[in-house]
Parts: C-alpha cells; structure tokens; sequence
C-alpha cells in the first residue's frame, strides 16, 4: 500500500494514526487533518471510510469532490487522488485499506468498484464510523473478523460491478457444530479458523454462512453465550471476577462492562438485587 505522510506535520492541529490488525491485507487509519494537503498518491487497496466531521476536497479521476460530515469515502484500489480541508477547522476521519483479494475473500464476490468516491448515506456512514472506531480499540481476533464483515456489507449497496453473490450454503449440522464448540469452550480463544474447521467450512464462507442462518456474527453469538453463562454463574453467588475467567472475559472490568451492555445492570448490582451476599465482592 503506498501512502503519502510527512514524517511530521507542520500544523499542530494535524494529526494521523495507522494501525495494522491480525489480517494480512488490512490498514487501519485515522486522521485529523487542517493545514496539510496531501500530494497525488495511491493505494494498492480499496479506501473505504467515512468523514466524522468537516468537509475535504479532493480530486479523484480527473474531478473535483466534498466529501461532507456523514458521508462515506469509497475509492478504488490505484485511483490517483489527493486531499485538502475545505473548511477552517478541517476534516476528521477514519478510513480502512482493504486488498481487493481479501475484500473478495470476505464477501464471496469479485468485481466491486465504485462509481463515485463519496456516498451521501449518513446512516452507513455512521455506522462504518462506528464499526471503525470499534476496531481500532479491539486486539479480539474473532470480533475483527464480524467487524470486517458488517462494514462490508454496510458498504455493499454502493458498489457496482459486482459478480452475483453466492449461495449462501451449509448444512445446519455442520454450523451446529461450530455453536457446540463455542458452548464446550466459552473460556477458550475462539479464532474464525478455529469455528470454520469444526464446519469443515473455508474461514470467511462459515462467517457468512453462519450470519446468514443465525443473523449474527460469530463473535456476536459467542459474547451472547458467554455473558448468558456469566449471568447463570452470577446468580449462584460466584464471585464476578472468577466469573470472568471462567467464561473467557478478559478480566472483571470486561464482564463489568459488557453484562452492563447486555443487560442494563452491573454484575455487582444484579447480585445485589438478588440478595446475595456475593454482592459485596463485585
């Protein structure tokens, strides 16, 4: 991926972050931009992203575009393109580079491109803001993975060019499988390798296979189990931070804040509730 970035901004208030996760093929970046125009560059890779606030200006194929707050950034891999704050206070954004060989791993698809660079959706914008933002805090295999997914589907209506998708197919029982492992090793490091070997399924086939028949991606469906099971463990008066360790949280600060997500209560409080001396320890 060939990119375009000083060694250091001139402008205080300019400021840009990459970040690589456990996919071969994927960069994240993300990025605060006032002064600085970037230089006519490509990437070797689709740049998808979205614009969280102020507007840039860029010229992409020979024309000249906004990209405004709550749009998407769609570019195509080796697209010459630059890019310069349209507004005083500049833009801020986030964006992925994703191969076009891994986004047709991903998707089951090939051909994606798109017609034009910026995508006035705010909802998809906000959402791929989301999923973005979300990524670049999480080292969770399996969570980047689903993330990955959501984006790209999130995405899917504006691209053109693409192949017809195809057929969503696995046996229930081999995807049965794969939710008795999750079931049997809750405490466990599950990889998307690891779920899709129990389906004897290719990785990202038994990702789509799997949102498709359960609406839900894998990690989603694996924290749904756990913090079930937490719940159960909690209302027999165990301690919350054995709980944790016990169905694969990173530590009571994690179970605290996802039971709290899930259920709208803390661990500490919801023994409380039930009357159990265990409360005083959460």
């Amino acid at each position: 991926m060939q990119r375009v970035m000083p060694a250091h901004f001139e402008h205080p208030g300019d400021a840009a972050e990459f970040r690589h996760i456990h996919r071969p093929g994927v960069e994240l970046y993300r990025a605060h931009i006032v002064r600085h125009a970037f230089d006519p560059h490509t990437h070797e890779a689709f740049g998808l992203g979205a614009i969280d606030s102020g507007v840039e200006r860029f010229r992409y194929r020979g024309a000249e575009h906004l990209a405004p707050p709550q749009s998407l950034v769609l570019m195509n891999p080796d697209a010459l393109h630059t890019g310069r704050a349209e507004t005083a206070q500049g833009w801020r954004y986030r964006m992925i580079y994703l191969d076009a060989a891994l986004l047709a791993a991903l998707t089951g698809e090939r051909g994606w491109w798109f017609a034009d660079p910026v995508g006035h959706d705010a909802a998809a914008a906000q959402r791929v803001s989301r999923l973005l933002a979300a990524m670049w805090c999480s080292d969770d295999a399996l969570a980047l993975d689903g993330a990955l997914l959501d984006l790209l589907e999130t995405i899917r209506p504006h691209a053109r060019g693409t192949r017809p998708p195809e057929p969503v197919r696995a046996s229930d029982a081999a995807l049965a499988r794969a939710l008795q492992l999750m079931h049997e090793q809750l405490d466990a490091p599950l990889t998307l390798e690891r779920l899709a070997s129990e389906a004897q399924l290719s990785p990202f086939h038994f990702q789509r296979c799997f949102k498709a028949r359960h609406h839900a991606s894998p990690h989603q469906v694996l924290m749904a189990l756990r913090l079930f099971r937490a719940k159960q463990r909690l209302a027999t008066g165990a301690a919350p931070a054995l709980v944790a360790a016990e169905v694969g949280l990173t530590d009571q600060a994690h179970l605290t804040r996802r039971f709290a997500r899930m259920y709208g209560v803390t661990p500490a409080r919801y023994q409380m509730q039930l009357g159990l001396k265990a409360a005083a320890r959460g």
